[in-house]
């Protein structure tokens, strides 16, 4: 065997197990619509840029198709973006390439299947629609739905995100939704 011919098979296997490995990762990677606390500048968006999560890519700008209610509620400002399709407003928000790493770590942090549904919505963006991943209050008061609906969150000085274990000494109450304060 000659030398470029060994250097050229040398490069294919380099190559083709590159090419192996991005495919792989390629056909994992997910999509998932954002609106509340995970958007940039908002209070847990670090858990999408911290790379000891999984991998997390902003892709675009988007807005529901669906119209959903996204209100406000309990003593920590949290945002729910409620399963009761077609009143309310269409939601803006962020879509995200994300891995599977990157989703289970989500998952935990909206407490999936406990709390949230997680389901595909087709997200309008500029350049047509994209299905994606979305997290949505499953079951919830109905008192909940007098609230005021929102279009986008933001945390603000008014009312800002809470972390719920900074003032609770049960860590796990925020999502006890049957309390008085949603």
């Amino acid at each position: 065997m000659k030398f470029c011919d060994f250097f050229f098979f040398g490069f294919y296997l380099i190559a083709s197990e590159l090419y192996l490995k991005i495919s792989k990762m390629a056909s994992s990677l997910s999509k998932v619509f954002v609106y509340g606390t995970l958007k940039r500048g908002q209070p847990n968006h670090y858990w999408l840029t911290n790379s000891n999560n999984g991998f997390a890519s902003f892709l675009t700008n988007g807005t529901t198709k669906d119209k959903y209610p996204l209100v406000i509620s309990t003593q920590y400002n949290i945002p729910f973006l409620l399963n009761n399709p077609g009143i309310g407003k269409n939601i803006k928000g962020e879509i995200y390439e994300i891995d599977s790493e990157m989703l289970s770590k989500l998952d935990i942090l909206e407490d999936y299947p406990e709390l949230y549904d997680r389901q595909i919505e087709d997200i309008v963006t500029k350049d047509g629609l994209v299905p994606c991943w979305v997290y949505l209050l499953r079951k919830f008061p109905p008192k909940l739905l007098d609230k005021t609906y929102l279009e986008e969150y933001a945390s603000t000085n008014d009312l800002p995100y809470l972390e719920s274990y900074s003032n609770s000494t049960e860590p796990d109450d925020v999502f006890d939704i049957s309390k008085d304060q949603l």
